[in-house]
């Protein structure tokens, strides 16, 4: 007899959550800040944080994560070679190009003016008490110029080892337009690659299923060891930068959607459940990719010679969350320090925070530096990133969450303009359950 059906993806991972936070804190509570507890079994005490925190759930999360950015690379390369190689005009790539990038650099510029809206409106540094040993070592972003010239690889296969995102994707389009102009040879290796491809998909299904397990041991890790003191010190400013997030990713981006495309915000929504539990997860949108790449294609519509060009350009150089993050800290240290700001100064952030977003992807720890260069920008003191760092790591969840929701966007609204958009699929509330097994059971 057939019954209801297995339980989703979606409910494993939030079950996985949940419960990974609530072993997380009870652990927290029982070590009480020391650093090991031993519970006696007879001929031996058993130390709890050795085997859990640092064992257990460590391996756990780092093998999920491992799992997850094994995937990246082939992924994009594959898929992105598929997607180019199909296309029927040359030209079409400098207007992906073109419209993604400007929609990116359009929803960052949106996402820091209400970061800082919001922030010069609640003021969550009037009264906040300086540190006097706040410190941080500010590293040098590099130039625009330098980025553009380290976006060409010396070496591909280099470029794949060390997971560089950029190089990957001027590689994996040079060659897609190479096989699109090498008749029959192109097209019998165009098979070749649409089989990896396929395979591949089939691969990123089977890791999903890891999901819940793996989430599950990131947060109980989490939650063992995050400083809640210091969560409940910066709690006005932790809070500003969560409802700027929120405010972002359900109203900016839903009016953008529905302005560009017609399209149901409500719907698109309801199918990133799954791509943003990931990124929240693990906190990586280059992590995420596979899921977000999934989700675009098989949830919301867009075909994959659109997607695949946007989702890992999205993944590298959009940086919403991390905008919003650098706004309210902004007014937040000038705030701490004193330090009057002007509307110039303002207008001056936004700039610089949108063009980094772009001048500096691709490079490890990219949210600080970010930060430095648009706290040098206006004369703030770059130690007052030292004051923020605390919370940053349960922020940088919420905030990749973010950064996927728009890479989804903006695929839908650039795929919607080039017409490479299924209105039916995005419409489809069953569409693709490629990322779940949902068959009955008997």
């Amino acid at each position: 007899m057939q019954i209801n059906k297995k339980t989703s993806l979606t409910s494993r991972i939030m079950f996985g959550m949940v419960a990974g936070v609530m072993i997380g804190l009870l652990l927290q509570a029982l070590l009480a800040g020391q650093t090991e507890v031993y519970i006696p079994l007879g001929l031996f005490d058993f130390p709890v944080k050795s085997v859990f925190v640092d064992g257990f759930f460590h391996i756990g999360g780092q093998i999920f994560i491992a799992s997850l950015k094994m995937l990246v690379v082939p992924l994009v390369f594959i898929s992105l070679v598929c997607g180019t190689c199909s296309l029927s005009d040359p030209k079409k790539l400098g207007r992906l190009g073109g419209k993604s990038i400007g929609l990116y650099l359009l929803t960052t510029a949106v996402a820091i003016t209400v970061a800082i809206s919001l922030a010069l409106l609640v003021s969550p540094g009037v009264g906040y008490d300086v540190p006097t040993n706040a410190s941080f070592d500010a590293k040098q972003a590099p130039t625009l110029v330098q980025v553009i010239i380290n976006m060409f690889p010396t070496n591909p296969i280099s470029a794949m080892a060390e997971g560089n995102m950029l190089q990957v994707i001027v590689f994996a389009l040079l060659f897609g337009i190479a096989m699109a102009l090498s008749g029959e040879a192109g097209k019998r290796i165009a098979t070749i690659f649409e089989d990896l491809n396929t395979v591949i998909l089939k691969l990123v299904t089977l890791l999903m299923n890891l999901a819940p397990y793996g989430v599950f041991c990131l947060m109980a890790k989490l939650f063992t060891t995050i400083e809640m003191d210091l969560i409940i010190g910066l709690a006005k400013y932790f809070f500003v930068v969560v409802a700027a997030l929120f405010i972002h990713a359900l109203i900016n981006y839903s009016i953008i959607l529905k302005t560009l495309t017609g399209l149901s915000p409500i719907k698109f929504l309801r199918k990133m459940k799954d791509a943003c539990l990931f990124a929240f997860s693990t906190s990586s949108s280059s992590a995420t990719m596979p899921v977000t790449l999934e989700t675009a294609t098989k949830k919301l519509g867009a075909h994959n010679s659109v997607a695949s060009f946007t989702v890992p350009l999205g993944a590298t150089i959009n940086m919403d969350g991390t905008a919003i993050m650098q706004g309210v800290a902004t007014v937040f240290i000038a705030q701490v320090f004193a330090v009057d700001l002007t509307i110039s100064d303002y207008l001056m952030v936004i700039l610089t925070a949108t063009l980094a977003s772009v001048g500096t992807a691709g490079v490890p720890g990219v949210g600080l530096i970010m930060l430095a260069m648009v706290l040098n920008q206006v004369g703030l003191p770059v130690e007052g990133i030292a004051i923020i760092m605390g919370v940053d790591r349960l922020l940088d969840m919420t905030r990749t969450a973010v950064n996927v929701t728009g890479d989804c966007m903006v695929t839908c609204v650039v795929a919607k303009s080039e017409k490479e958009f299924d209105v039916e699929v995005f419409n489809d509330p069953n569409a693709a359950k490629t990322l779940e097994e949902n068959k009955p059971i008997s």
